[in-house]
């Protein structure tokens, strides 16, 4: 393989973090915190939208957030390395159990256009009907429109967290004229949010939603750089098909080789590590043999 070279890459510009009185200004009211979270909701589409940040790597990234998020609200422990390794090394059509179902459905929620029968595929056991009711939510604000999907959903079924919580997000992004689900709200609500109800509710997921915007700000200024690095070093890559296997992991948060299907699996496993060495790629695992990679 040689030694890597030194890739140069453009310096990109910082991603603007939130300003600091969206963040530590008092939201006692809902009225207060509403405009803090509508000013969150502004700046994080302002500071994300010059093309810069791989938005479907993001989603999906964000999305394994949330999913870690469900199983802590749902008294389950497995943490982000867990829940990939449940869904990624799941042979095709076998059941990747309860953490791998928890992160597929937030991965498949995020992956595409915000629609009832795609919300219905990813959500298997909620009804298009529930789901269609649940997108028409109304209210002053898009957070409030969220809010109250999470109490009609947890009002009639306490322990479908992590549907109401996508339901929620989907309301959200539709309200901001968003395509895509944007795992937001998930990331910061706690069990005791949950159990609330009315304007209790309201206000808990305003704070959530400031806090939320606060944690994936960062997240997409790192990828960002990450994915201009890996664009970088693309031109060089001699295998067959590389740059299919770029465009994959600047859509996917974690890949083992064997995703790369379209490859030899010795060429892809070259691929990752030649990735490894040129600083594109991480392995995520630590391990010796079944190893992930992502950006």
């Amino acid at each position: 393989m040689g030694n890597p070279r030194a890739i140069p890459v453009e310096p990109l510009p910082m991603i603007p973090p939130l300003p600091g009185w969206i963040v530590s200004a008092p939201a006692e009211t809902c009225e207060a915190a509403a405009f803090r979270s509508g000013a969150a909701l502004a700046h994080l589409s302002q500071a994300t939208a010059a093309g810069d940040v791989p938005l479907a790597l993001w989603r999906d990234r964000l999305a394994l957030a949330a999913a870690e998020r469900c199983a802590v609200l749902a008294g389950r422990r497995e943490g982000q390395g867990a829940l990939r390794d449940a869904l990624h090394l799941t042979g095709p059509g076998d059941d990747p159990g309860p953490a791998g179902r928890l992160l597929r459905q937030w991965s498949r929620a995020a992956a595409r256009p915000i629609s009832v029968a795609h919300l219905a595929a990813a959500l298997r056991g909620t009804g298009p009907d529930r789901i269609a009711l649940c997108l028409d939510a109304a209210g002053p604000t898009p957070v409030d429109r969220a809010g109250q999907v999470v109490e009609a959903v947890l009002t009639d079924s306490p322990r479908e967290e992590t549907t109401a919580l996508i339901l929620a997000d989907a309301v959200l992004a539709t309200s901001l004229g968003w395509t895509h689900l944007l795992p937001l709200l998930a990331l910061r609500v706690t069990s005791r949010d949950l159990r609330l109800r009315g304007d209790d509710l309201r206000l808990a997921c305003h704070r959530a939603l400031v806090s939320a915007v606060a944690q994936a700000l960062p997240l997409a200024g790192d990828l960002a750089r990450a994915a201009a690095r890996l664009r970088a070093v693309a031109p060089g890559l001699r295998a067959k098909a590389a740059g299919r296997a770029v465009e994959l992991f600047l859509s996917r948060d974690a890949l083992a080789p064997a995703t790369l299907d379209f490859m030899s699996d010795r060429a892809a496993r070259r691929l990752c590590d030649r990735l490894v060495a040129l600083g594109a790629v991480r392995e995520l695992t630590g391990r010796a043999t079944f190893r992930l990679y992502g950006v």
